[in-house]
């Protein structure tokens, strides 16, 4: 029976205290990302009239994962201003599209700070809920360590019940293993996660809170989850091992993209494990207060094809999805620091859609399937559907520009299966195709 668990539960809360919305607040408990400015799409809209004309359509980003609050301008006409000092504002006479190229600073917010949109002055305060009761995950945590753990370099970790082989691969967080499991003698790929700052009960209950909800998927093309733990001060994991490497690995090798032959096989297998996960039964949602009910459906939210993986499989490939929510809800319990916008772990924004920018918290599966045919988009050409550079707010481009036609990027593409991709990359005012199912569909009949 799951357990009861007494948590506290911090809150970020904006209150407009001047301008059209005074008097107006905006509470956050968990990672979102909030846009503001006359936009229809915008998180915190003010009115698109004569009384805001200070206030960009776009005006600025928040970034949130409470306690911490992030801001950033995103090249407005009259710029964004914290206790005063400007963060950011396009020079007079740029133009909105050359003042979508400036980088613009980005600032960390904290308790009484005040910022300042055209007319409009929001407070930020933060906040510490009552003790609150929910259930667990069917896990005891009281063995879990949560003081920051450090390997040496070149130095392979011991966990236990494994035997760890060889470096797969390493990033910021942590790295992946090839690792033999004692007691079964199998394969897998073992995935350690250093923490780095300090972290509260809540923080470790999410995290494995996502691990009850990612163990439970069972589809030949999703990674399996086998084991997971905490061993020398370092969270881990065990996944199947896939010894084809992934998708991004094979493009590597293959010149920078893949052929149609290849890349369309991959498509269908990856569509058929979403349509799997968008439907599977999920065992631990919570609910606006506070309580954990059984939900229905999964959403990947950073599918690409770095998280595609291959197994050989005679001539051709068996493809999983993989990377399911773990190293994501490693950040968002704040196990690994806060992240940093438009390169954030929750969803690599040359596979978002706008949709996904707009309202990460609520992300539909529509979401994932504009991701698969993203995904082909790479696959078939080496580029992304939009245009991105170092000096673009990456954010920015999803909202306001189109996704690039396929055969602009190769003109050697067949014209039908062009028109779907194109068709499918479609995300404004919203996607075309709602479920894998359909998207796969229409690749069959397609192709």
């Amino acid at each position: 029976m799951p357990t009861l668990l007494i948590t506290m539960q911090s809150k970020v809360i904006l209150t407009i205290i001047s301008g059209s919305l005074q008097g107006q607040t905006f509470e956050f408990e968990d990672y979102s990302r909030c846009i503001i400015g006359r936009h229809r799409d915008c998180s915190i809209q003010f009115a698109d009239d004569e009384n805001n004309l200070t206030i960009s359509r776009y005006h600025c980003l928040l970034e949130i994962n409470p306690p911490a609050i992030r801001i950033r301008d995103f090249g407005s006409r009259n710029g964004t201003y914290v206790n005063g000092e400007k963060i950011g504002q396009r020079p007079a006479g740029m133009s909105p599209e050359e003042g979508r190229n400036m980088t613009f600073q980005e600032v960390d917010l904290k308790e009484g700070d005040e910022v300042k949109i055209g007319d409009a002055i929001a407070r930020v305060s933060l906040e510490i809920a009552s003790a609150i009761a929910q259930e667990s995950a069917n896990i005891d945590l009281s063995s879990f360590s949560v003081a920051s753990g450090s390997m040496e370099t070149g130095k392979m970790p011991q966990v236990r019940g494994y035997t760890t082989l060889q470096l797969l691969g390493e990033g910021g967080m942590g790295a992946v293993y090839l690792a033999r499991c004692d007691r079964t003698g199998d394969l897998v790929a073992l995935k350690t996660m250093l923490p780095k700052i300090a972290v509260n009960q809540r923080a470790i209950d999410l995290f494995f809170r996502e691990v009850e909800n990612t163990k439970i998927l069972n589809h030949a093309n999703v990674v399996r989850l086998r084991d997971y733990g905490c061993s020398n001060n370092t969270f881990f994991f065990t996944m199947d091992y896939c010894d084809g490497g992934s998708v991004d690995s094979l493009m590597q090798t293959s010149g920078g993209k893949l052929t149609v032959d290849v890349a369309i096989p991959i498509v269908l297998q990856v569509l058929d494990g979403l349509d799997y996960a968008h439907d599977v039964e999920v065992p631990c949602v919570k609910l606006a207060d506070g309580r954990i009910v059984t939900g229905k459906g999964l959403v990947h939210r950073d599918l690409k094809p770095a998280n595609i993986f291959l197994c050989r499989n005679g001539n051709g490939f068996l493809a999983k999805l993989g990377d399911y929510g773990l190293g994501k809800a490693f950040d968002l319990a704040g196990l690994s620091g806060f992240s940093v916008t438009g390169n954030s772990p929750l969803g690599t924004y040359v596979f978002m859609p706008r949709q996904q920018v707009i309202n990460f918290k609520y992300s539909t599966p529509d979401v994932d399937v504009w991701a698969v045919a993203a995904s082909l988009y790479n696959m078939l050409t080496g580029a992304f559907p939009r245009n991105f550079t170092s000096k673009k707010d990456p954010f920015r481009v999803i909202l306001e520009e189109k996704p690039v036609p396929i055969r602009w990027r190769d003109p050697n593409i067949d014209d039908r299966l062009a028109d779907l991709v194109d068709l499918a990359l479609r995300d404004n005012p919203e996607t075309h195709f709602k479920t894998a199912a359909a998207f796969k569909q229409a690749i069959a009949f397609c192709v």
